[in-house]
């Protein structure tokens, strides 16, 4: 089945879309304008972004009420591209692969959501998600502080940690009050207000004004000009020496906005009572952040502020998405002037909130009282993040939380696996199950499973059959067991094989579905024809039996033929 790609833009909600879209578009813009500072492009590269990404995501997406643009996770990402090959390619080569990696990452999302995988991707524990998405917000505030102090942004965390204290030593204090006027804004606006006049605008408008009223003489860091009219296109540019990097870049782009986007779909879904389509949102996201590199513009994501603001003022279809981007279009035709006197540390200082905002605070608090090992993974992955990168920390904490929930799901198959040769208080079996066992005196081994059977369960498998030796007939009970891993079966199989080689006649207890057609893929039959070739006289056999009385029947039948049952 295709997956459908540009949106059928209705008019039935045009009113609540008209709405939404403004308001998400008054939510956007300083955020916009903050990204694209702290990123290191310039403002203008905030802006573009979320006029392209806001544009194409809601066209082509699977969302219908998402708005996206620049977001938190995505600018750390792409802050870090520009100031690795900045600084290695200082002439302008170096943003402009930048950008190319931001277009490899919307390619890599293409290529995921035509490979139908969005239904894996937010697959990941809880515990990683927390981890690195706390370490993102880690990230945020700690690379904000150079600016917030009036100092300009010195690049990766270790550069700004190790700077940091001569900035605290030498801080711009008009710039460190305005930052701090700043985040007392958006902290102090109560929540209802907030939906009329979004905090961070105020906080731009207000501070900005205060900047220019009270300390226009002030040496202090601010904007610029930025450029007005449309962008110029961009085409790739690669090199060689770097392409191993931009891949990796690359692909990190694009699994934190996969992950960032559809996580955000599943909160729109829960708000507007819809449902995405989170292969056709990856397209989408994937197109939006092509056409945003081309055109010198951030990555974007699904930005869950702007979403929630969105269906909160009447958005209800993809038309608000695109009304959002085409007001901060009008703005940026006529913006040059407004934007020059905004001063860094006002930037920093929304940044900061949204760094704040970006923490799991509710987890952090509850970790250590749900799972001492959740906490540690959440942590781990949070160090990975702010001090290494996002890739290792999401695959280093899938891999710990991964391996933890195979041995726990271990455990509990192990536990459900039973050597049964006398008749037990513990056991599932019927009065007459258990009259065989004891008529046979143990020369009948039961040997029973139940649940599913994975790769973990085999070595509990072979394990738990070595301790018993002696028994002429074995029956293997898989009634309870629904799926059967090819290491289970793989198990299964070497434990026939032995009974075989051993003469002793094998009844297998299965039921029709996916472990009968394993089993039967497996030939456990060629077991008897190799025998027979090999020693050349009749050899035991193998059963497959739907009913367990019936198999214990039969193979006390085979011990002790002067018993009838």
């Amino acid at each position: 089945m295709s997956i459908p790609l540009v949106n059928s833009i209705g008019f039935r909600h045009w009113r609540g879309d008209l709405f939404g879209g403004l308001t998400a578009a008054i939510v956007a813009l300083p955020l916009a304008l903050a990204f694209g500072v702290a990123s290191g492009a310039g403002a203008i590269a905030g802006l573009y972004g979320a006029i392209f990404t806001g544009f194409f995501a809601a066209l082509f997406g699977g969302t219908p009420t998402q708005v996206s643009g620049p977001t938190g996770p995505m600018t750390v990402v792409i802050t870090t591209v520009i100031a690795s090959l900045v600084a290695r390619y200082p002439d302008g080569t170096g943003l402009a692969m930048a950008f190319t990696v931001v277009m490899l990452g919307g390619l890599l999302q293409i290529v995921f959501g035509l490979m139908r995988l969005g239904q894996y991707i937010t697959l990941l524990p809880y515990t990683v998600i927390s981890g690195f998405m706390s370490g993102i917000g880690v990230i945020i505030v700690l690379l904000q502080l150079p600016p917030l102090l009036g100092h300009a942004a010195t690049g990766g965390v270790i550069d700004t940690l190790q700077d940091l204290p001569g900035f605290l030593a030498a801080p711009n204090w008009v710039a460190l009050g305005l930052g701090l006027l700043t985040l007392a804004i958006v902290f102090a606006i109560p929540p209802r207000l907030n939906r009329i006049l979004p905090a961070p605008l105020v906080a731009l408008v207000g501070a900005t004004v205060v900047s220019v009223v009270v300390f226009g003489d002030a040496d202090l860091p601010r904007i610029g000009d930025i450029p007005s009219g449309f962008p110029t296109l961009r085409l790739p540019t690669f090199n060689l020496r770097e392409l191993d990097d931009m891949l990796r870049y690359g692909i990190m782009l694009a699994v934190l906005g996969a992950i960032d986007s559809l996580l955000t779909s599943l909160v729109a879904d829960s708000i507007s009572q819809t449902q995405h389509n989170s292969d056709k949102e990856l397209v989408g996201q994937g197109l939006a952040n092509v056409v945003s590199g081309l055109f010198g513009g951030l990555p974007g994501a699904g930005a869950t502020m702007r979403t929630v603001v969105n269906v909160q003022a009447g958005g209800r279809t993809p038309l608000s998405g695109i009304i959002h981007a085409l007001v901060l279009l009008v703005v940026l035709l006529g913006a040059g002037p407004l934007t020059a006197q905004i001063p860094n540390a006002v930037l920093a200082g929304i940044l900061l909130k949204v760094g704040i905002d970006i923490l799991d605070w509710g987890f952090i608090k509850r970790a250590p009282k749900i799972s001492l090992k959740g906490t540690g993974i959440m942590y781990l992955v949070l160090f990975l993040t702010v001090f290494i990168d996002l890739i290792t920390a999401v695959l280093v904490g899938a891999f710990v939380a991964n391996m933890l929930t195979i041995k726990r799901l271990t455990d509990v198959q192990s536990d459900r696996i039973k050597t049964i040769t006398a008749a037990t208080e513990d056991s599932n079996l019927t009065g007459a199950e258990k009259a065989i066992l004891t008529q046979s005196k143990g020369d009948i081994l039961l040997f029973q499973l139940g649940g599913p059977m994975s790769f973990g369960a085999a070595k509990s498998i072979t394990r738990r059959l070595a301790f018993v030796r002696e028994y002429q007939a074995l029956v293997l009970d898989l009634g309870e067991v629904p799926t059967l891993g090819v290491t289970a079966a793989l198990a299964i199989e070497s434990i026939v094989q032995d009974s075989i080689g051993r003469d002793r006649t094998v009844w297998i207890v299965v039921k029709p579905g996916q472990v009968k057609s394993r089993l039967q893929t497996l030939d456990l039959q060629r077991f008897i024809t190799q025998r027979k070739r090999t020693e050349g006289t009749a050899s035991p056999a193998i059963y497959l039996v739907e009913n367990r009385h019936q198999a214990l029947e039969s193979a006390l039948a085979l011990i002790q033929p002067q018993v009838v049952v």
